[in-house]
């Protein structure tokens, strides 16, 4: 039961989070002198709406986003005669620019104060991606077997002895930097390397301002995962290195949580920024993932996939991560429509830039300012656009169906 309500609760949350974004449009046209006709939240036949002043309000029946009617939004919008002043194409292009920025914006606003909220209940995590170095905090044994588990730590085997690291002469504080002449800049790099080899591992130390090469044989470990009611086991090798990497939870006192809610910001942003522009490179994973294939943690999740993984965390009572899934579509969202093609807002803040780039340059040479854009020339290329996005959409929904991501 907790599932179920917690996939309904994501998915309002994901609907008013849309509603927010029109409410963005919306305001910010109202207050440029625009006519705003409509403001609906889902699509489809009206159940209710109400009106005051100029502007209906109402829900539809189908829950599937929502949308802003500003009154001449294109040329071929029609429009009254005693309206056509008010146009949006008519517009100083600041003022359309604020109405298009204003939707993303409010995604924006909306995610930083959900991290505000996150990070003074539970804390921040660490998603930085600026590289820890591989810095030794300690050495130490090998424990033949160490188990994971979701809601506990873990339980290695006892053990007893310096470790071949620290038989080698490694000392804490020494900073990897190669293992087998691999260069490393991370601390989490370190293990994979050793544990991936069959025999002995050269590493390269940083010591003070010297360098030093060590050849260390690891031991056989078996590593044990309890997970989601599935225990999976894999054999690995280490050498007993202990690192001290930085949190992963950052926990504020009062008002500290402002400046560290702007840092984590910063880092969502780039992560967020990051992710828009490997999303072509994420079809064939999930391609991958609809034929049979294991689905990788980073491919993205469509609206129902989101709402499964809500379900997931209320489920287990997880509410910080609920609500770091929702900061983090909500920045998605406000980024993505900040592409520059149509019909995106990108796209219609591209116009307007076109346009005022373009009548400053004829107004260089004394000629008058040129018409709006004709959007009908542009409307293959957004049919493309549309197209290309609804194949995508297809191809996550059913990556999310057939073999969805499980968050524990």
């Amino acid at each position: 039961m907790s599932f179920a309500l917690g996939v309904v609760l994501f998915a309002a949350a994901l609907l008013l989070s849309v509603a927010w974004h029109e409410c963005g449009h919306m305001w910010a046209a109202q207050a440029t002198g625009m006519k705003v006709r409509r403001y609906f939240v889902g699509f489809g036949p009206t159940v209710w709406s109400t009106r005051r002043g100029e502007t209906e309000y109402g829900l539809k029946a189908l829950p599937l986003g929502g949308f802003c009617d500003i009154a001449g939004m294109t040329p071929y919008d029609e429009i009254a005669d005693a309206d056509r002043p008010r146009a949006m194409y008519l517009q100083k292009p600041w003022k359309r620019l604020v109405v298009l920025f204003a939707g993303p914006a409010q995604n924006f606003i909306l995610g930083f104060v959900l991290v505000i909220v996150v990070g003074a209940i539970w804390g921040l995590p660490n998603i930085s991606q600026d590289p820890v170095p591989a810095t030794v905090a300690q050495t130490s044994c090998v424990p033949s077997s160490t188990t994971y588990s979701d809601s506990a730590e873990p339980v290695s085997a006892p053990c007893s002895g310096t470790g071949p690291a620290g038989a080698a002469g490694l000392q804490p504080g020494d900073t990897i930097v190669a293992v087998n002449g691999q260069s490393v800049s991370d601390f989490s790099e370190v293990s994979p390397l050793i544990g991936q080899g069959t025999g002995p591992v050269d590493l390269t130390v940083q010591r003070g301002g010297e360098q030093l090469n060590f050849t260390i044989t690891p031991e056989p470990s078996t590593v044990v995962v309890n997970s989601a009611g599935e225990t999976t086991t894999e054999q690995t090798a280490k050498v007993g290195i202990t690192f001290d990497p930085p949190p992963s939870i950052t926990h504020y006192d009062g008002l500290a949580v402002i400046p560290g809610a702007f840092a984590f910001t910063g880092d969502l942003f780039v992560a967020t920024w990051d992710a828009l522009l490997s999303l072509p490179s994420k079809v064939s994973a999930l391609w991958t993932a609809v034929t049979g294939g294991e689905r990788a943690a980073d491919t993205p999740v469509s609206v129902y996939g989101a709402s499964v993984m809500g379900g997931q965390a209320a489920e287990r009572g997880a509410w910080s991560i609920f609500l770091m899934l929702l900061i983090s579509i909500n920045f998605f969202l406000g980024l993505f429509n900040l592409v520059p093609l149509l019909p995106l807002d990108g796209g219609h803040m591209a116009i307007v830039g076109y346009e005022k780039a373009r009548n400053t340059v004829r107004g260089w040479f004394g000629r008058a300012a040129g018409g709006p854009v004709d959007y009908l020339k542009l409307m293959p290329i957004t049919y493309a656009v549309v197209v290309v996005m609804g194949g995508f959409m297809v191809l996550t929904l059913t990556a999310d169906i057939v073999n969805p991501i499980k968050i524990f």
